[in-house]
């Protein structure tokens, strides 16, 4: 019995005691260390962090804004302009693709064309995988190649030119390499101008705007788009988009290509809406540095009727690809994005302070004597036998260094 009445208080002040890390309460103590290199350190540090705070964050980020990304956006477009190849003059409707005007569309400027393409049988391209035969035996009959250009019907035929076979094929004859025609229609494609037109709404703001000026007069059919001085005129010439992108036309009209025309518009809502406008950017999208995937083509074909046999004319048409991309970001000042950045603000400036602290207590000569002058523990009235906290004489006589020179010297 008396074991365990010893027992217990002693358990209770092991509960105390572990208690008592969650109840104690630390308050910061003021120290002046007259150090002139650890007080450059300090103010150094703060002024970084000041800095950063009002030249980056509420400066160059706005963080004092609400902000919005991704503005809903319509983009329509239109091509004019004429050109020719070889005996032919060509207008819009035939050399845009789709025609429909959408922010995504592709202007022809070189075509090889097969002619005169009737249901038959002919020699298949000799491009394809395993079409070079030299007997009936090379060829199987009823062998369709995904790559190739018909049902094979088992014999090996000569070649459109030269001394090679390949095996024959019932398909659209004659296929494409043998009797492709090059047609160059790039010759005034550099003069063509596009009209863009585009608007973006954003929402949360909701705030709207186009980057089309509002004029009642013949505006938009004189005028040429102009950074500087007509900004709001969407009209561009084609060879101008092709040099902003950093492209010679004449290589990238024979092979082919894709152009991102991107439209930013990043807007300050608290500034006047005049201030809110595109700007327009231009590069090339395709890699024309890996020859495998480079130029732009695609391949369409035209049907009629001849003698009561359907023909066709297969076009493969190489050209520039045009895909307008809009990008935006709209910001207003709004209260509650301000105090947060404010108060991260003043905890980060606290920085300057842990990281002086560190270095007096590592690498300083008199760091025991920092560190016995910066932490006392102070314990309530009623642990004292009711004579109350310890006055300001005693904690300084009880935390007074071993050391004679004193915390001075650091």
């Amino acid at each position: 019995m008396a074991d365990s009445r010893s027992r217990a208080p002693a358990a209770w002040r092991l509960a105390q005691g572990c208690w008592s890390a969650f109840w104690d309460y630390e308050t910061p103590k003021v120290i002046v260390v007259r150090n002139r290199r650890l007080g450059i350190v300090y103010r150094a540090v703060q002024l970084l962090i000041l800095l950063y705070f009002v030249w980056y964050v509420f400066i160059v980020q706005k963080s004092y804004q609400d902000s919005e990304t991704g503005p809903e956006s319509s983009v329509i477009t239109k091509v004019k302009g004429i050109t020719e190849s070889e005996h032919k003059v060509w207008d819009v409707e035939e050399y845009v693709k789709p025609p429909e005007g959408g922010s995504v569309f592709s202007i022809i400027t070189r075509i090889e064309v097969t002619p005169f393409q009737t249901l038959g049988t002919c020699p298949e391209s000799i491009r394809v995988p395993n079409a070079t035969c030299y007997s009936d035996a090379d060829c199987m009959a009823g062998e369709l190649d995904m790559l190739g250009n018909g049902l094979r019907t088992g014999r090996c035929i000569p070649y459109y030119h030269g001394v090679a076979k390949t095996c024959e094929v019932s398909g659209w004859c004659p296929v494409e390499d043998g009797a492709a025609v090059s047609h160059f229609l790039g010759k005034m494609a550099p003069n063509f101008t596009i009209l863009i037109k585009n608007s973006v709404h954003y929402p949360k703001f909701q705030f709207s705007k186009g980057n089309i000026a509002h004029r009642e007069d013949d505006y938009l059919r004189r005028c040429t788009f102009d950074q500087g001085s007509d900004p709001y005129c969407p009209i561009f010439r084609l060879g101008f988009i092709v040099e902003q992108a950093g492209e010679n036309f004449t290589e990238l009209a024979h092979r082919g290509g894709v152009i991102g025309i991107v439209i930013n518009w990043d807007c300050d809502l608290d500034l006047p809406a005049s201030q809110c406008n595109p700007k327009y950017s231009f590069r090339r999208l395709d890699p024309k540095h890996i020859p495998a995937s480079s130029g732009y083509n695609f391949r369409f074909a035209k049907y009629y009727r001849v003698n009561s046999t359907t023909t066709r004319t297969l076009i493969k048409a190489y050209g520039i690809r045009i895909d307008v991309i809009v990008h935006g970001q709209a910001g207003k000042f709004s209260l509650i994005p301000t105090i947060i950045n404010l108060a991260t603000a003043l905890t980060s400036i606290g920085v300057g302070s842990f990281l002086c602290d560190w270095i007096l207590l590592t690498f300083m000569n008199k760091n025991k004597v920092y560190s016995h002058k910066k932490f006392d523990k102070v314990d309530p009235p009623d642990q004292h036998g009711g004579q109350g906290l310890p006055t300001s004489e005693s904690l300084q006589q009880d935390s007074t260094p071993t050391d004679p020179k004193g915390l001075a010297q650091l």
